[in-house]
């Protein structure tokens, strides 16, 4: 089956439309959701990304993104009325089938029960995002950076921390997982939509452009390591962001490799989560919700 989207037609506007075929063209943005390989293809070529489940997609239409439409089950008609006068009101199309179409569509039981298409936006500078936060913050700003997370429910998580603990923004290193593939959206519980990323590079090089903004490039680990920087605790961290006025960047790493040898000689201070003895790591996102929330505490 081709990978073609079909062009919207006008009379889909704010459109209620019943669907009884997985095959239909007008579905195939939603096709085998469960393909990755198929997905970001899909997904790159059409520019689109994928929101699963009812609260990710209230955050999707509170956000700046702009969607084209949204595919329920018919018993979200009526138990999902609100989000779907919503999305018609802003002019998208609403697809409405039966439970087994929708699975048959996305390619596996869609519990949600809602799931929409959004208009992927333009890659974002990581010098302007770095600018923005500045220039937009009344306090020190915080930053994440991050290495090597191709785990898209870790990137989801991660943002979802960020969110919580007020994060101004993320840069990732080219390797990362995107944050707009759809399991990233769904355990970010729909905050990687409201927590401005972009891509950092060249890698590690780049870290000099944080710098240059005005942050403190702090990387999280759980030894210091050989031409690292100096070794600072969680609350001398915080200090030189709440006395001292300086804007950090938490460097975080993948589980298991951590931060390369390369980013961490690039980092200005290593900080480390004191553990009990005979526990090595953290899960990176649970990692960056400790860190963060020591660093948010002024």
């Amino acid at each position: 089956m081709p990978d073609t989207l079909p062009p919207p037609q006008a009379d889909w506007r704010g459109a209620l439309v019943e669907v009884d075929d997985p095959a239909d063209p007008r579905l195939a943005a939603y096709r085998d959701l469960n393909d990755p390989a198929r997905r970001r293809r899909v997904e790159a070529d059409a520019s689109i990304f994928v929101v699963e489940g009812r609260l990710a997609v209230e955050r999707l239409l509170a956000s700046g993104y702009a969607v084209r439409s949204l595919l329920v089950d018919d018993h979200q008609v009526s138990s999902g009325g609100s989000l779907v006068g919503a999305v018609r009101a802003g002019g998208a199309p609403v697809f409405v089938g039966t439970r087994d179409v929708v699975a048959a569509t996305v390619g596996f039981a869609l519990h949600r029960g809602v799931v929409a298409v959004a208009d992927r936006p333009a890659p974002v500078d990581a010098g302007a995002l770095l600018a923005r936060v500045v220039h937009g913050a009344g306090d020190p700003p915080l930053v994440a950076v991050l290495e090597g997370l191709n785990d898209h429910e870790n990137v989801g998580a991660l943002f979802r921390n960020a969110a919580a603990f007020g994060v101004s923004g993320v840069l990732l290193d080219p390797t990362c997982a995107d944050p707009l593939y759809r399991r990233s959206v769904r355990v970010s519980m729909g905050h990687v939509l409201h927590v401005p990323f972009a891509r950092l590079a060249p890698w590690p090089a780049g870290l000099d452009r944080v710098r240059a903004a005005g942050f403190v490039v702090a990387a999280l680990a759980p030894h210091p390591a050989p031409g690292a920087g100096p070794l600072l605790s969680l609350a001398g961290l915080r200090d030189r962001r709440t006395e001292g006025g300086a804007g950090v960047a938490l460097l975080l790493g993948a589980e298991g490799p951590g931060l390369s040898e390369e980013a961490l000689a690039a980092a200005d201070a290593v900080v480390a989560i004191p553990m009990a003895d005979g526990v090595d790591s953290l899960n990176v996102a649970t990692a960056a919700a400790v860190a963060l929330h020591a660093l948010a505490q002024g």
